[in-house]
């Protein structure tokens, strides 16, 4: 019933950014800590692994000065090219309306194109899919290298095993899975703090050791990147891929955008983040320089002994901050892309009376906590399952490159090669990374993107069944015609009032007609109710509600709700009384039509996609329930329709 639809409006968002809801009253320092907890939670923990992984493969012969400060200043520049410039300085900038995301930003350009193209529809659909395998991938690193810490504790030397860490990671693992239904909201109003914590420590930890080799400082020259590259040829190609996991995460700063706002997430960036990040990663760099024998878990070797336990302990806790954030993301983009028709209808349930944001979707928790369990035990290390890590999120950024484009060119008025230009050097590096991650393929690069293609299908599977199913019913007798006839032939009336959800307002409505046929009898008042789905994050109050006088005690209502909003119908309805809709509730029944789909050769599409659509369809959340209506007041009368 839910269809996206294209607003009208081609303006690219609310102009300075602001968070949307109970958030856009809260203050700038409030937003500001908020967004260091949640938006960088991701790319906080990077620090733990990645320049790790990254001196590991030049670490077999010895570890040689230039390589070392050749690997920090790729690092460097990386972050600073992809997050500083690419997302900080350009992308959020295209927030839609105040929200950001792929999904998002695909709206965007549709508005910006005034229809949605199989290619647009592709990069965005892609973009989305790689994200869960983001979803799946980060916690199961993040808390896997932060327990990994144990083995350096003063005392526990050789009683941490590989089998004790998995175990303890495992535990942490689930009970983050676990809390996620009794809401986010008291949880977060910590993950600020404690994560500030945790950079301001991390920076502290570096800084300490700048001491030990001030050579470190000079990564800030491009030059020792370049020459590492071109010293090392072939190896660079694979160091490159373990480079980018210091940028995993970069994606939240644009895809959490509407819960804080543009001005504290890239104040909290410039003024806290980065620079805690760079003390860390040149801290280490000075760490192995002065000794390489710290090259085994240079981060955890950054702490004096006495400091370790509780280093291990603030690095899990952070990880877990950074693994919720990433979790309610994932549910985040399921909604939205149940609202834009990629995915069949879940159940969603707010865990906050005042935060639209704080969602759980138990459906996404279970299968996502199901996939992360697997990918521990099938990996069992951080170091294993960095060789997964990066496909997913560089694969999103060249798609958010391609959707960027696309607003630079048709939305902001650039012309078309000045927009490449600009952003050729984005998809370039992108490119890049994305080729070198490819390299770790058959060491676990093809979990994510195995994930992805299977994602892909079923968003496919799910937008061209449920087109076709439009197209069937759409064959059905027009409203018009029905209650011409019905004029001539006038049934038995009833008292009281019947509200008919229909996708198609100008066809009728199967319950309607089953309803005709059984009972023969037609309410004194009926209501042919549509909602629809705006390619906004959230319906402006003019466009809620639209009211048409169809006949005498016949009225056409369509109920508008934005991607990024929960569809509420009686709450809607009930609003809708101040435009002159006059129903008692309490004498209100609503006619719901439920299809039972069955197989057709002759479908439009191959058999095995015809099970997979059936088999979404009857998985799908009752619409009584996804359109918060009371089950009381709800009749479902259904048919069998050939797919």
């Amino acid at each position: 019933m839910a269809q996206a639809q294209a607003g009208a409006s081609q303006g690219g968002g609310s102009p300075n950014g602001q968070a949307h809801g109970p958030a856009a009253h809260a203050g700038f320092w409030t937003l500001l800590v908020g967004s260091v907890g949640v938006v960088y939670g991701d790319i906080g923990t990077s620090p733990l692994y990645a320049f790790r992984e990254s001196i590991r493969h030049v670490a077999d012969n010895g570890v040689d000065r230039g390589e070392v400060i050749g690997i920090v200043s790729l690092i460097f520049w990386a972050v600073t090219i992809l997050v500083s410039i690419k997302y900080v300085l350009l992308v959020l900038f295209m927030d839609n309306k105040g929200e950001g995301g792929t999904l998002a930003l695909m709206a965007l350009a549709q508005r910006a194109l005034g229809k949605r193209p199989l290619f647009l529809f592709g990069i965005g659909v892609v973009g989305a899919a790689l994200f869960y395998g983001d979803a799946m991938i980060t916690p199961a690193i993040s808390v896997l290298s932060a327990v990994e810490g144990l083995e350096l504790v003063p005392g526990l030397e050789g009683r941490i095993t590989p089998a004790l860490v998995l175990t303890i990671a495992l535990g942490v693992l689930l009970g983050v899975f676990v809390i996620q239904s009794r809401g986010t909201g008291r949880v977060g109003a910590v993950f600020g703090p404690i994560t500030i914590v945790w950079f301001l420590t991390m920076g502290a930890l570096g800084a300490m050791h700048l001491k030990d080799d001030p050579a470190i400082l000079s990564a800030v020259n491009p030059y020792y990147a370049v020459a590492f590259i071109f010293n090392h040829p072939g190896l660079s190609f694979v160091v490159l891929g373990s480079v980018f996991l210091a940028v995993t995460g970069a994606e939240a700063l644009y895809a959490d955008m509407g819960h804080f706002g543009r001005r504290p997430i890239r104040v909290a960036w410039a003024g806290l983040v980065f620079p805690c990040l760079m003390l860390n990663y040149f801290g280490q760099g000075a760490l192995v320089l002065a000794d390489p024998t710290a090259i085994e878990n240079p981060f955890f070797e950054l702490a004096p002994d006495w400091f370790r336990l509780p280093l291990v302990l603030l690095a899990t806790v952070a990880t877990v901050i950074a693994s919720q954030a990433v979790i309610t993301g994932a549910f985040s983009l399921t909604q939205q892309a149940i609202q834009l028709g990629l995915l069949p209808r879940m159940e969603i349930r707010r865990t906050s009376e005042t935060q639209a944001g704080q969602i759980y979707m138990p459906q996404v928790n279970w299968l996502l906590l199901t996939g992360v369990l697997v990918l521990a035990l099938g990996f069992g290390s951080s170091s294993a399952l960095a060789a997964a890590y990066g496909i997913a999120i560089t694969g999103v950024m060249i798609m958010s490159s391609l959707l960027a484009f696309i607003i630079l060119w048709r939305l902001w008025k650039w012309p078309a090669p000045l927009a490449a230009l600009t952003l050729l050097p984005f998809l370039a590096l992108e490119g890049v990374f994305m080729a070198s991650n490819l390299t770790k393929f058959l060491e676990g690069g093809f979990v994510p993107l195995a994930l992805a293609v299977g994602l892909v299908v079923i968003m496919w599977t799910w937008v061209r069944g449920t087109r076709i199913l439009g197209d069937i019913v759409r064959r059905d007798e027009p409203l018009a015609k029905l209650f011409e006839t019905l004029a001539h032939h006038p049934p038995h009336r009833v008292r009281g009032a019947a509200i008919f959800l229909t996708g198609d307002p100008d066809t009728a409505p199967a319950a309607l007609m089953h309803n005709l046929k059984h009972n023969q009898v037609l309410h004194e008042q009926v209501i042919i109710l549509t909602v629809k789905t705006l390619s906004t994050p959230r319906a402006p109050d003019s466009e809620r509600v639209k009211i048409e006088d169809f006949m005498p005690d016949v009225k056409r209502v369509t109920l508008a709700f934005g991607f990024m909003e929960t569809p509420n119908v009686v709450k809607a309805l009930t609003e809708a009384r101040k435009h002159g809709l006059k129903f008692d509730i309490m004498k209100t029944s609503f006619f719901l039509s439920r299809r039972t789909i069955v197989p057709s050769e002759k479908s439009g599409m191959p058999m095995w996609q015809d099970h997979l659509f059936i088999f979404l369809a009857r998985n799908a959340t009752n619409a009584t329930d996804f359109f918060h209506i009371p089950s009381g007041r709800a009749v479902e009368l259904g048919n069998q329709v050939m797919v």
